[in-house]
C-alpha cells in the first residue's frame, strides 16, 4: 500500500463520541429503536442535519419529517446510521477534491444519490442488506481525500487531474499514480475506526465484488452498480445507468427494484 496514504490513515484523529455510540447501538442485536433514537437526540446539531437529509425531495415524502423519532421508523436503523455517520465524518475531513475536477459540493452529491437510489433499490425488498449498504453508499469515496491529498502533496494534481477527465475508469487512474484505490482505502479508513466488518469488505470489495466474503456479495455487488450508476460528479447519464443496468444483469440482481429507485430519483 501507498505508505504515505498509510501514515495519514494511522494519524486520523478518533470518531466522536456520537458516531462511536451510534455504531455500538446499530451492531448491537439487541438493540432498539428508541436506543438509537437517544442517542441522536441528545445532539441537536447532529438531528437537524439527519431531518434535512430525510426531508430531501430524492426519498420523495410527501409529508415532512419532523422528529428523529419518525425519521428512523421510516427509513430504518441502518439508514439513519448512515445519514449520521456521513455528516459527522465529513466534518472530521478538510475536503479538496481538486485533483478529481469536482466540487466539494459534487462530491456530496454522488454520495446522497448513490445513498438514494441504494434506498429506494432495496428498502422494501432487503431492509437487512440496506443496513450495511445505506452507510457504505454514503461513505465509500471518502478515501478520495486521502488520495486527493497525496496528489496534491506529490506536485502530480494537474497530471492526474488530465488523466481523470480523459478516463473513465477512475480506479484505474488511482492504482496508475498512488497504487491504491478510493474503496482500498476507504476500507483501511473503516478499519481503523473499528467500523463493522460486513461494511468494511463490502466497500474493499466493490470493484470486484466476487472476492468479497460470501454472506458480503450481495451488498458489493449493488454497491459497484451505483457507484457505476452515478457518475464522479454526482450525477446519473445514460451511459453511466446502461453501464449500471449491465452490472445488474450480469450480477442478477433485482432489475426492476432498481429502475423503480431510479425513476423516483429522476423525478
Amino acid at each position: 500500500m501507498n505508505e504515505a496514504i498509510l501514515k495519514q490513515i494511522k494519524q486520523l484523529p478518533p470518531l466522536p463520541e456520537t458516531a462511536i455510540k451510534i455504531e455500538a447501538v446499530y451492531q448491537d442485536p439487541n438493540s432498539t429503536f428508541e436506543d438509537m433514537v437517544k442517542i441522536l437526540e441528545k445532539d441537536p446539531l447532529l438531528t437537524a442535519d439527519i431531518l434535512k437529509s430525510a426531508n430531501s425531495p430524492l426519498y420523495g415524502f410527501s409529508r415532512e419529517i419532523t422528529a428523529i423519532s419518525q425519521a428512523v421508523s421510516l427509513f430504518g436503523m441502518g439508514t439513519i446510521r448512515g445519514f449520521a455517520l456521513a455528516s459527522i465524518i465529513s466534518k472530521s475531513f478538510k475536503l479538496d477534491l481538486s485533483p478529481y475536477k469536482i466540487s466539494n459540493a459534487q462530491y456530496s452529491k454522488r454520495s446522497e444519490n448513490q445513498n438514494a437510489l441504494v434506498t429506494g433499490w432495496y428498502i422494501r425488498t432487503n431492509p437487512k442488506v440496506l443496513g450495511v449498504l445505506s452507510a457504505a453508499a454514503f461513505l465509500v469515496d471518502i478515501g478520495k481525500v486521502l488520495i486527493a491529498r497525496n496528489i496534491i502533496e506529490n506536485n502530480k494534481t494537474e497530471e492526474f487531474s488530465e488523466a481523470i477527465v480523459s478516463n473513465s475508469n477512475t480506479s484505474e487512474v488511482e492504482q496508475k499514480f498512488t497504487e491504491v484505490d478510493t474503496a482500498f482505502v476507504s476500507a483501511h479508513i473503516f478499519n481503523h475506526w473499528r467500523f463493522e466488518e460486513a461494511m468494511i469488505d463490502t466497500i474493499r470489495h466493490s470493484n470486484n465484488p466476487d472476492k468479497a466474503e460470501e454472506p458480503n456479495r450481495l451488498a458489493a455487488k449493488s454497491l459497484h452498480v451505483i457507484r457505476t450508476a452515478v457518475t464522479l460528479n454526482g450525477t446519473l447519464s445514460d451511459e453511466s445507468i446502461e453501464s449500471a443496468k449491465e452490472l445488474i444483469s450480469k450480477y442478477e440482481l433485482d432489475l426492476k427494484s432498481f429502475e423503480n429507485s431510479l425513476a423516483n430519483l429522476s423525478q
